[in-house]
Order: structure tokens, then sequence, then C-alpha cells
């Protein structure tokens, strides 16, 4: 139970705290303290990432093995990776880990694999972005109404043929852009900012404990 429970808890209380006083401290130690956790952090991003590896690989296998629903996606999720991990190591004979530009196999799979399918994932995605600004935009109600008014402002705005049919469109984007826009981004920053130190905190306390697998106590 201390080696599951209560030492990370003590982990992350002090890590937690020291990471935030030091940032309060105009002084050369904590620097160097900050550098230190730094390059430490930089290690853990190494160990989550294998981790995260092992993880969506054993989770595309076990579907695989249990045959669910969808499985021959998950074979062709591992069977992408194993493949271009072998060209990243294989290289074209430049050795393993070579610079990605030097990665003939590499390169040819991701520009006409990878960005392919990328591209045709972004094409349908604007005839589903199209359709649903349609059912949004739509005014059922007042709210919709000042909704739909603003979009289409915004849009005729944006193009040249706006500006040609008058200057209030441009400036009226501008401002929409600008003054509501501007202050609804700011208030939805702000509040996933206290969302995030309040998380925090409640990590730092100990009270928050899902990470542990165990959720809160």
């Amino acid at each position: 139970m201390f080696l599951t429970r209560t030492m990370p808890t003590l982990l992350a209380f002090l890590f937690g705290a020291v990471a935030v006083m030091i940032y309060y401290v105009p002084h050369t130690v904590a620097q160097e303290i900050e550098r230190e956790l730094s390059l430490w952090l930089r290690i853990l991003y190494a160990f989550a990432y294998f981790l995260g590896l092992y993880s969506i690989l054993n989770l595309h296998w076990t579907r695989i093995s249990r045959r669910e629903g969808g499985w021959a996606y998950s074979g062709v999720a591992i069977a992408s990776f194993l493949v271009m991990f072998f060209f990243v190591v294989y290289n074209d004979g430049a050795g393993p880990f070579a610079p990605q530009a030097t990665a003939g196999g590499y390169q040819w799979m991701f520009t006409y694999i990878h960005v392919a399918c990328s591209s045709t994932m972004f094409s349908m995605l604007a005839f589903y972005i199209a359709s649903a600004a349609y059912r949004t935009f739509r005014a059922r109600s007042s709210d919709a109404a000042i909704l739909l008014v603003a979009a289409i402002i915004l849009m005729v705005g944006r193009v040249p043929v706006g500006r040609a049919i008058s200057e209030f469109f441009p400036e009226a984007a501008a401002w929409l852009m600008e003054v509501p826009n501007l202050a609804a981004k700011r208030g939805i920053v702000l509040g996933v900012s206290l969302g995030a130190i309040a998380t925090s905190l409640r990590i730092i306390f100990g009270i928050e404990r899902s990470y542990l697998g165990g959720g809160e106590e």
C-alpha cells in the first residue's frame, strides 16, 4: 500500500510544491533546480511515450484476439506501425534512425499514404462542417438568429467580394473578431486555466488520485 498509494502521493506533493515555489523565487539556485527538473521531465516524457505505445498496441491486439467490432482496423493500425518502424530502422541503407529527409521508404509512406489519407479525411470533414453549419445556423430562436447574422457578416467580410460590396463588412468582421469573439475566448481560457489550477492542487494535496488507477479516495 505504501509503494502503490502513499509514495506516489508524497512524490506528487513534493515535486508539485517545489515546481510551484521555484517559479516565484528569483534566485539562481531556484533556476538551477528548475532546469534540472526540466531535464527529468524529458526523461519522463520518453518513458510515457513507450508506455503509451505499449498501451495502444496492446489495445489493438486485444481487439484482434477477441474479434471485437472493427478488429480489422486494429490490424491495419498494427501493420502500419510495423511498416513505418521498419523504414525508420532500415532507412534504405542510410543507417538506423538516420534523419527522415534521407529515408526514402519512410518519406514515400509519409508523402503518398499519410498525407493522401489526411487530405481525404479533411476533405470529407469540410462537407461535414458545412452540413453542421447549415443545421446550426437555422434561425429558430433569437440567439440562433444573432449567430446567423454574425456568421454571415464574418464570412462576407473575410472575402474580397465583401470589401467590393461595402467597407462595412470587413470592418464589422474585424470588430466581431476583436471584441465579442476575443472576450469569449478570454473567458474560456480563464475558465480552463482555473480548472487546470484546481486539478493541479487536487493532485498535489492527494485529493485526486485517479492517476493511481483507483479513483478518488
